[in-house]
Parts: structure tokens; C-alpha cells; sequence
């Protein structure tokens, strides 16, 4: 009828209330997942070193790179190592990445702060200007005047550690804590008698000095025995001749003392950024050197502070899927889309199989509550004694009949629904079966 309601709409409310509420926990997920996983920063700061320094070069290579991915890296200049781990340290700083020199810290002291891995050798140089055949080794520095580098350097620190162990401290050194650049034309000038420097080969102030005829490289022949005391430090040969074959420079095989430089993060840096950062480290220093032939560096080293999950995962299986075939910003888009694609698809899936089979079963249920009510009344006419009237079973019937013929489902629905009126047509055959009787007993009475 028409002022009745349509009998299916409980069943679609059901499917719609289920359907929304997919709906808002894939949001909520989608929610969740920003702002547990923010997109990375757009931009990152860097604590290198003076402007002269290996770590500022370096940076600036980082920062050309870097850029060709649209991160920009903003370059700290510092004193150098010992500056750069107090800038990480700092969370007011802003910096979250620096090269540090190793042996400066600890997993203890510096809880923020995770490694990605040693990048480079950074060879302790010892230039002088005694000529004497005897002053090769740093023995001969007791009582003369040593610059070990400025404040605050990787240089300062481990000059200082250097005059602890071979025992030149209580030899009367004086120690002296001039920039580089100022402690060679010093040198040069014979205002000091040595320096120590702190640098890779490739290092202007190094190439200078080992052709200056007027300079002597000095040595740590007792390298095997301070490496076996230190084990941050790592003992290095320079070849004969490596500096100026033709002039036989240096005219002997030098041992060095050299400390392993580390790409430091603190440990709330991007995920994402730290794989960029390891893959611009493989391309900056993994080219052969005089210390080693090549693919030695970035390596997995833990030095001083843990690697971090991802410096794991980048030296045991390379970059992550997207970002080596995706430019990084898409890479980084296409990862949160999947991340947000995954779990929709994980709800929205079962959800869109169980959603037909819960209306079919609504359907059905709803017709077979009449067919129960139809079998009811069934056994109350079978209970009925002959006699009796059966008036009340025949209006309950015709209300039965009422309700299967407005009912309103599905075509796939439409023959359970027609068997249905067919067994409500047999009981009804039943009931008339029975009508000559009862009207026989109403005239008899």
C-alpha cells in the first residue's frame, strides 16, 4: 500500500551504517598515519667546520646533491668535531646532521644521537722542521713548540690524546691552538717547530706542506701499539714518492695514526631523509684514495654511537624500492599514498565481500521470519480439532499474506519470496478444506 513503509529499508540502513563506518576508520587510519609519519622537511641544517676545513668541502658537496633532489641543506660553519657534536646535542641548535670524528663519544653520553656509518680516514699529520735523521717519530716534540689546532676541533682533541700516549706531556711541549691555515705559514716561517693537522689527503694544507723542501713529515712508528690502545684509531701507510714521484716524496714510507670520520644524526631525523643522506655519502665517498682502493667507505661501522635502523637496512639491501626507481619527493608521495592505500584496501576489501553476503542474509531473513510464522500457524491448524472454528487462523493468515505480497526484494530474492506465497496458498487450501465442516456443526447447533 502506499502509506506503508517500504519493508527493505532496515536492511540498506544496516548496509549504509556499515559502509560509513568503513569509511571513518580508513580516515582515521589515514589521520593516524599522518601524524605518526609526517612528510619530510623540505629543508635540513649541517655542522661542517671553518670554511677552509675538509668537513666544510665535503658539505658543500652534500649540498649540491642534495639539491638536486629539492632538500635543501643549510651549511653550520664550526670549529670542527668536538663543536659539531654540541650543536647536535643542542635541540635548540636546529642542526641535525654533522660529521663528527670518532672516539669523542658514547652511545651514553649522547642518547639523541644515532650513526650512519664512518664515511672517511682522517689521518693525524705531523709536519716539522727538524731534518735530522733521527726525528722522524713525534718522540723529538718534548720541549718544542706544537700547535695542535684550534679549540673545539677534532684536531685539538686528538692531538691532545696523541701527547697522552707517546708521553709528551711530561716533556715540557708547549702546546699551541692555531687555525690551520695560520700554524703552516707559522711553520713555514719557523715562528713553531711543528703542527699537527688533522685532514684527508686531498686537503690543500697537506699537498702544500709535503712539497715544501723546507717542511719533514713526521711519523708514528709505533703505530701498531697505539691502534692496539685505541680502538677508534686505525694505522695508515703513505707510499713513498705518493706526493711527488719525480722528486721521491715523501723520500720514505710514512706511518700515520688516522681517527674514522661519521655521518651523526639525532635520532628524530626523517627516515627518509637519512636513506637520501646514505645514498649521497655512497656517491661522495666510496671513490678510491691513497688509503684505500675504493667501495671501502660508507661502511657499517659503529664507531662510537649505534647505527640507525635505516643505515641497517641501506647497507644490507640498498636504498628502498621507490626511491631508487622514483625521483625522492614522488618516491616520498607514492610512499605515504601505498601507506594509506594498504590499510583501505585491507578494510574496504572484506568489507565490500561481506556486504553482499549480510543483505542477502538480511533478505532472507526477513522472509524466512514469515515462513516461521507461516509454520506456527501451520501447527496450530493441525492442533485444531475438526469442530472447532478456525475464524482466527484465517485472518492471522491474511494478515500473513498481507505482509508477503507488500514485501519488496531484490530479483535474486524475488523466487524465495514466491514460495513463500505458495505455502501460504497450500495452508490456506487447508483451512477451506475444513470450511464445510464448521458449518455444518454452526447449522447443527
Amino acid at each position: 500500500m502506499r502509506g506503508e513503509k517500504d519493508p527493505t529499508i532496515p536492511g540498506r540502513r544496516r548496509a549504509f551504517a556499515l559502509t560509513a563506518a568503513a569509511i571513518a576508520a580508513v580516515a582515521g587510519l589515514a589521520v593516524l598515519f599522518t601524524a605518526l609519519n609526517p612528510s619530510p622537511p623540505r629543508s635540513i641544517v649541517m655542522a661542517t667546520g671553518s670554511p677552509d676545513s675538509a668537513y666544510y668541502q665535503l658539505g658543500e658537496r652534500y649540498r649540491s646533491l642534495l639539491a638536486r633532489h629539492g632538500v635543501e641543506l643549510r651549511l653550520l660553519q664550526t670549529a670542527g668535531s668536538i663543536e659539531n657534536l654540541a650543536r647536535l646535542q643542542d635541540l635548540e641548535s636546529g642542526v641535525s646532521v654533522a660529521f663528527v670524528q670518532g672516539g669523542l663519544t658514547s652511545a651514553e653520553q649522547s642518547p639523541g644521537l644515532l650513526s650512519l656509518g664512518t664515511m672517511f680516514y682522517e689521518p693525524l699529520w705531523v709536519f716539522h722542521r727538524d731534518k735530522t735523521a733521527e726525528s722522524r717519530d713525534v718522540s723529538f716534540l718534548a720541549g718544542r713548540r706544537l700547535s695542535i689546532g684550534p679549540p673545539g676541533s677534532g684536531a685539538n682533541a686528538m692531538g691532545r690524546q696523541m701527547i697522552e700516549l707517546v708521553g709528551l706531556s711530561a716533556r715540557n711541549v708547549q702546546i699551541l691552538e692555531l687555525r690551520h691555515a695560520d700554524a703552516k705559514a707559522a711553520l713555514q716561517r719557523g715562528e713553531i717547530d711543528a703542527m699537527f693537522m688533522v685532514a684527508p689527503w686531498e686537503n690543500a694544507i697537506v699537498q702544500e706542506l709535503l712539497k715544501d723542501p723546507a717542511i719533514v713529515t713526521g711519523e708514528f712508528q709505533r703505530g701498531d701499539a697505539i691502534v692496539a690502545l685505541t680502538p677508534n684509531l686505525r694505522k695508515v701507510v703513505v707510499p713513498r714518492g705518493v706526493a711527488d714521484l719525480a722528486n721521491d716524496l715523501p723520500p720514505n714510507d710514512l706511518t700515520l695514526i688516522a681517527n674514522v670520520g661519521s655521518l651523526v644524526v639525532r635520532d628524530d631525523l626523517h627516515p627518509a631523509l637519512q636513506y637520501l643522506l646514505l645514498d649521497v655519502a655512497s656517491r661522495v665517498h666510496s671513490a678510491p684514495g691513497v688509503f684505500d682502493r675504493g667501495r671501502r667507505f660508507p661502511a657499517a661501522e659503529a664507531v662510537d654511537l649505534p647505527l640507525s635502523n635505516q643505515a641497517r637496512y641501506f647497507y644490507q639491501s640498498g636504498r628502498p624500492f621507490l626511491q631508487r626507481y622514483l625521483p625522492f619527493w614522488l618516491a616520498m608521495l607514492a610512499e605515504r599514498l601505498l601507506f594509506v592505500v594498504i590499510p583501505v584496501v585491507g578494510i574496504i576489501y572484506p568489507v565490500a565481500r561481506f556486504l553482499p553476503g549480510f543483505y542477502g542474509w538480511s533478505m532472507r531473513r526477513r522472509i524466512y521470519r514469515l515462513y516461521g510464522e507461516l509454520k506456527f500457524l501451520e501447527a496450530d491448524l493441525e492442533r485444531r480439532d475438526p469442530g472447532r472454528p478456525v475464524d482466527d487462523i484465517d485472518a492471522r493468515l491474511t494478515d500473513l499474506e498481507h505482509r508477503a505480497n507488500s514485501m519488496r526484494v531484490p530479483v535474486t530474492f524475488a523466487h524465495v519470496l514466491y514460495e513463500l506465497r505458495l505455502h501460504i496458498g497450500l495452508v490456506r487450501s487447508s483451512i477451506a478444506a475444513r470450511a464445510p465442516v464448521d458449518q455444518f456443526s454452526s447449522a447443527s447447533l
